[in-house]
């Protein structure tokens, strides 16, 4: 009965895509392209692709937009748009997941359920309660059946991503990686024990600041498929002019947090974008949605770092020596035609006041130079950049006068003098005669 199931699904799945392939190449012999109008077109029937076959592979595309260094940013720019909402299940089927996990005794530490969700995403859906005691929690539940349908979209993302990787002009994106990566991630998603393993882990990394924090956590009440938590009452940081309070202090913790998060734990929130950042009229930065995270290894440590001080003091040559030999893949490159395209890039920011530089604009055309000359980037290196990313935006919105370099400054000293010895390079430049 699964083969049946499945392969119905896969037939199901190749005609979407089918359809979807016989527009974008009607879409490309009407009209004639730029490059740019054609990577914008790529990335939005992508998008569309995705949509359709549903939440898992929302969540997929949401993971490729996370790597400039594979895909061209007209494209990630589009798979960045995918949200992950879906339409929300039956309270009577929230209910019985609380129930087949919690047991009747603590159920009877509910108060009341609000049996209208505040979210809902592909994985899990969260509701308002109170408990007995007053205390007004969050509610997050897991949907029923959702890992029998991760599973089944997991093996027909392998077989969609083995056939493009047979086709030599898209070898290099290396989606069976991808999506194996991606499937980990997805199992992980779906053991909210080890999300509320994370949770912990944050708020001890972040004890000591009281401008950071994330949800606590009702442990007694926490399971593989259901987690309950503090109810925070703050702003998505997708809503920043909603803030109230000191909003030069919210940019500045914000940003100070993922600086720790990157520089001194080496512990990283993988799913790091404003809907994930709640900003409160106190004064907190509140992470929430903590299952995705990435663990920055401590042989890459050193080199993120090195590469960080390359990028920040405009030195293409080392930025460029250090991308190279720390690539995981490379395809056919000449790297002293690299070399010479990233020491220009970076040249052109020489002597210019740093306020008015935006990181993100120097990293996305760093990603661009990297993938048209073939180069990968290490995946926790893209989670880290995005993070950072991330923080410059919300940062710009709440205080435009924020200067993430010159913030960074002393997380990276700190980081230099405490990082154990990197791992050697992978390979070493090959100059041309």
């Amino acid at each position: 009965m699964r083969f049946v199931r499945l392969s119905f699904r896969f037939v199901v799945v190749a005609l979407v895509v089918w359809f979807a392939l016989l527009r974008y190449c009607a879409l490309r012999l009407v009209s004639g392209f730029s490059s740019e109008s054609r990577d914008r077109t790529r990335g939005t029937e992508l998008a569309r692709l995705l949509e359709r076959l549903g939440a898992t592979y929302v969540k997929f595309g949401q993971i490729l937009s996370t790597r400039p260094d594979l895909l061209p940013p007209d494209v990630t720019s589009a798979l960045a748009k995918l949200q992950d909402r879906v339409a929300p299940i039956p309270y009577a089927d929230v209910r019985k997941v609380l129930e087949e996990e919690l047991g009747p005794e603590r159920m009877k530490t509910f108060a009341s359920i609000d049996p209208e969700p505040v979210a809902a995403a592909s994985v899990a859906q969260v509701h308002r309660a109170t408990l007995t005691n007053g205390t007004v929690v969050a509610v997050k539940v897991q949907r029923p059946a959702i890992a029998a349908q991760v599973e089944r979209d997991l093996a027909l993302l392998g077989i969609f991503a083995r056939l493009v990787d047979a086709i030599p002009s898209l070898h290099l994106l290396s989606l069976p990686g991808s999506v194996e990566r991606f499937g980990a991630a997805m199992h992980d998603q779906l053991d909210f024990v080890l999300e509320a393993e994370n949770n912990r882990r944050f708020a001890a990394n972040f004890a000591s600041d009281e401008s950071i924090a994330v949800p606590r956590l009702e442990d007694a009440l926490c399971t593989k498929r259901v987690l309950v938590m503090e109810f925070v009452e703050g702003v998505r940081a997708t809503d920043p002019e909603r803030v109230g309070g000191d909003r030069k202090q919210l940019a500045r913790a914000g940003l100070d947090a993922i600086l720790h998060m990157v520089f001194r734990d080496a512990f990283v929130h993988a799913d790091m974008h404003p809907g994930n950042i709640l900003l409160t009229d106190d004064g907190r930065v509140v992470l929430i949605d903590l299952g995705l995270v990435a663990a920055i290894p401590d042989d890459l440590r050193r080199p993120w770092i090195e590469t960080f001080v390359s990028l920040g003091n405009y030195d293409g040559c080392a930025a460029a020596r250090l991308f190279y030999g720390h690539a995981p893949s490379v395809g056919d490159c000449d790297f002293a035609a690299f070399e010479r395209e990233m020491e220009t890039h970076f040249d052109g920011f020489r002597g210019k006041a740093l306020g008015d530089l935006e990181t993100a604009k120097i990293l996305a055309a760093t990603m661009t130079i990297l993938r048209r000359h073939h180069i990968q980037v290490d995946p926790v290196f893209t989670v880290v950049n995005i993070a950072m990313l991330v923080a410059e935006g919300l940062g710009k919105q709440l205080d435009a006068s924020l200067d993430i370099l010159t913030i960074a400054m002393p997380h990276l000293v700190e980081a230099i003098a405490s990082a154990p010895p990197g791992r050697a390079m992978l390979r070493e430049p090959q100059l041309a005669a």
